[in-house]
């Protein structure tokens, strides 16, 4: 059977691939370090440059990997498959270590109806065990048969306990036992921190964009920013279908008096006869910037809202590299 050999440059670390395996495929089975997350194309966690050799990139989204990435060499590993035998450098953060992803047992301390389709789950972890992560970034939840969903974080990083906002999917087997079977004090597993999705340094004012329970990693975002005194100007727009669907709205009163410089938002599609902004909610964000060139965009929501949100927004002026982005894919692959 053909394989071809991946050298990761850096380390000199090698491994070999099928012609039918992705780069990070074939790593993982290798039990080679490389970041990931989705693995589905939408996050850009895997993204790392290819120094020799032919391959080909399969769809993804355009938010995860860039025009600009492109010409500068970059691929994501996730939807990259070898066409001869590769050299590549992986991305690897100076602080992923620190930060890399674990797998921890959890017992569910509590659920909790947020509104007719989103429920409030909070995990609790062993005493001797802590999770340290960035506000912004998810866990995934480790099934029997091998598959794993995923789930941003609500909580801030001091807090003690893990918070999760899951809304019920449509046939969806894992929200829908969540919602209808699963017992508080039930023990699960779930790996972690994982994830792109968090504040950079820099004092540009913030655009949080959320979908939806794209609210979830934005909570924990502005949570910590209160935390640790972040005095950033900070835009929050909102969006959701409908009235019914704009959970813990009093929360974001409460932020208002903690946080000086928020300004909230919120859009209903459908909200015509409301007294708040109507239409799709990166459209609110493009009426109201006319000059996109100095802020920073943090969206989060499913795919379409984050694919389009990135599209129009730096076709009106903002820098590719200005756009931060988690895109909830409702399906991941099993790993």
């Amino acid at each position: 059977m053909t394989t071809y050999k991946i050298k990761i440059q850096s380390s000199g670390e090698e491994f070999e691939i099928k012609p039918s395996q992705t780069i990070l495929e074939g790593a993982i089975a290798a039990g080679i370090t490389i970041p990931y997350g989705c693995q589905d194309g939408a996050c850009g966690s895997c993204k790392g440059k290819i120094i020799s050799g032919k391959f080909f990139l399969n769809d993804h989204q355009s938010s995860a990997l860039t025009e600009s990435d492109i010409k500068l060499g970059m691929t994501l590993y996730c939807k990259t498959m070898a066409q001869e035998d590769l050299v590549i450098e992986p991305n690897i953060p100076d602080t992923y270590d620190e930060y890399s992803p674990k797998i921890y047992p959890v017992r569910v301390e509590s659920l909790a109806n947020l509104n007719h389709d989103v429920m409030q789950m909070y995990l609790k972890l062993p005493a001797s065990e802590t999770l340290k992560f960035k506000a912004g970034q998810y866990i995934e939840f480790l099934m029997a048969d091998g598959s794993r969903r995923a789930f941003s974080m609500a909580n801030a990083p001091h807090e003690s306990m893990i918070e999760l906002h899951l809304r019920l999917i449509e046939g969806g087997k894992f929200t829908s036992f969540v919602f209808n079977e699963m017992k508080e004090k039930s023990i699960h597993r779930i790996e972690g921190p994982i994830g792109q999705f968090y504040l950079r340094a820099s004092d540009k004012p913030i655009v949080f964009i959320a979908g939806g329970t794209g609210f979830a990693p934005i909570k924990s975002i502005i949570e910590d920013m209160i935390f640790t005194k972040n005095e950033r100007k900070v835009y929050l727009y909102r969006g959701v279908r409908s009235k019914e669907d704009l959970y813990m709205a009093d929360l974001v009163t409460d932020w208002n008096k903690k946080l000086k410089n928020l300004n909230y938002i919120p859009v209903i599609e459908d909200g015509l006869s409301e007294k708040v902004r109507s239409g799709f909610v990166h459209h609110a964000v493009l009426e109201d910037f006319k000059n996109l060139s100095d802020v920073q965009i943090y969206c989060c929501g499913a795919p379409g809202l984050v694919e389009n949100a990135f599209i129009d927004l730096t076709k009106n002026g903002l820098p590719e590299n200005q756009f931060f982005a988690d895109a909830f894919t409702f399906a991941p692959k099993k790993k």
